[in-house]
């Protein structure tokens, strides 16, 4: 892949002065030999100015390169991290400002030490070639990041939502439902709604919906398979497109294969705004209150609580991590999501979210998670309830779970249920919050004996519990950790 136009002030910058390096020449050298001054050759190498072609002869005699060799875009081998870092549009398509990071100052910094930045460059790199990251991984983390570091709460679609219910006349009250969603996309933005045909298109089997945005009018294809609470929301979503007014957009997220950081930006803010108005924030704070509040655990009303805002256990959750940092003071919190076929013993996590300096659970490769986490309990319940042929259903679990390395208490609530369209698919979505001493005074129910406890740990593989029933591989990392901390204790005997 080409450089991007814009960074090749930079490529040009540094490759100058690796090159004024590798002569031994000092700015000031360069200066004397080239007739330009120490100040523009100092901008020309932190990417600030490109020169015109005398300026580049010049230079290219004063360094002893030919003038082809000097403006090229290759870098040599030491700075190849860099150069694959310029080629890829990461630099250009991630809004770093978000970040508080000024572009400016970041190339600035590539160019005051290209050699110790290159070195970094080339471990992150390696480091994501190893766990196959691709650019959308990447995105997908910047966008974690994005959120952890706002507390997964913004004002600015908050308050957006808001003013489209004030627009749409919505009762304070009142709760929307598919249908008046469905009606807002086809009277008010001139939506066309249909169903995947399947049989026509079997590649479009497990897809969720799909726009076709046309300036005739924009069709909006559902699968057929799909909830009532997961057509409302995708409704809720479109029109946070439109009403936000976001252009470069995701067509179906089934694809994950984001073209732009951009994308997979605004589809978060278009689903932000879909929970916003279905799960609005006025009537869900009261609630939670006065959950909290309640003396004795009681999932049942939680599940209610799902049924009637009309909505998802994920989304639900979701929701929650945004108000409860803002609304209750409750900052430490994670969020997470697994997936498991009926039957089987084998959990991924699909997705986490860390509003906490606390990092449980976490995405892990080749380890097994504790089995002893309410997240994956719940859903050998749920496989149980499959095998019998029971009705489906959300199924609601909460455990004060104590982490033995480390002693942190979470109070971890689980729903479960099956996951339209995929056939034996189920789907468990948590809530974490860690459990300090503020935190314990705001939940009334934590002394209920109801609510089970039990000590658990990251993964099998480092685990300490040996007498653990659950335990499905050898705390392998733990023994090497052990191992390792007696060989040290034993160099320090033989070594004065």
């Amino acid at each position: 892949m080409a450089i991007n136009t814009d960074n090749v002030r930079l490529v040009f910058g540094l490759k100058l002065k690796q090159l004024r390096l590798d002569k031994g020449l000092s700015l000031s050298e360069l200066s004397a030999k080239s007739g330009l001054s120490i100040s523009y050759i100092n901008e020309i190498e932190k990417g600030k100015k490109y020169p015109k072609s005398d300026k580049i002869l010049a230079l290219a005699r004063a360094i002893d390169v030919d003038y082809d060799t000097l403006v090229s875009l290759k870098l040599s081998k030491r700075l190849e991290p860099i150069s694959d870092l310029l080629s890829s549009n990461i630099l250009t398509e991630l809004p770093l400002e978000l970040f508080g990071i000024d572009p400016a100052n970041l190339l600035e910094i590539l160019s005051d030490a290209p050699m110790k930045i290159s070195a970094f460059v080339g471990t992150l790199i390696e480091i994501a070639r190893n766990y196959n990251m691709s650019i959308e991984k990447f995105y997908f983390s910047a966008l974690r990041t994005y959120q952890e570091m706002h507390d997964n709460y913004f004002e600015d679609i908050e308050l957006e939502a808001e003013r489209f219910l004030t627009e749409q006349e919505v009762e304070p009250e009142r709760l929307l439902d598919e249908n008046y969603l469905a009606e807002i996309l086809k009277s008010k933005f001139n939506y066309t709604i249909e169903q995947i045909n399947e049989r026509t298109n079997p590649e479009f089997s497990t897809v969720r919906s799909l726009t076709i945005n046309n300036p005739l009018g924009n069709r909006l294809l559902l699968n057929a398979h799909l909830s009532s609470v997961q057509r409302a929301f995708i409704y809720g979503r479109e029109i946070g497109y439109l009403h936000l007014g976001l252009k470069n957009r995701l067509q179906t997220t089934a694809l994950v294969e984001a073209e732009t950081f951009e994308q997979l930006l605004n589809n978060f803010k278009a689903s932000y705004f879909a929970s916003a108005i279905i799960i609005k924030r006025s009537l869900l704070v009261p609630a939670i209150t006065d959950f909290f509040a309640q003396k004795t655990w009681q999932p049942e009303q939680l599940i209610q609580l799902i049924h009637d805002f009309n909505t998802t256990p994920e989304s639900f959750c979701y929701r929650l991590s945004n108000i409860l940092p803002r609304y209750f003071g409750i900052n430490q919190i994670f969020f997470s999501r697994f997936n498991n076929f009926s039957g089987q013993n084998v959990f991924d996590m699909t997705k986490e979210m860390h509003i906490s300096r606390k990092h449980y659970p976490h995405t892990v490769r080749d380890e097994h998670y504790c089995r002893r986490w309410v997240a994956l309990t719940i859903l050998n319940d749920l496989a149980e309830l499959n095998k019998n042929k029971e009705q489906p259903r959300i199924l609601c679990k909460a455990q004060k779970s104590t982490y033995v390395d480390t002693q942190d208490q979470y109070l971890v609530i689980s729903f479960a249920q099956q996951m339209s369209p995929t056939p034996n698919l189920n789907v468990s979505v948590s809530m974490g919050i860690y459990l300090d001493e503020q935190t314990r005074e705001k939940l009334a129910f934590l002394e209920d004996p109801n609510l089970p406890s039990r000590e658990v740990n990251q993964t099998c593989e480092r685990c300490s519990i040996y007498d653990c029933r659950e335990r499905i591989a050898a705390p392998v990392i733990l023994q090497k950790k052990f191992k390792n901390e007696a060989l040290r204790k034993a160099l320090k005997k033989i070594i004065p």
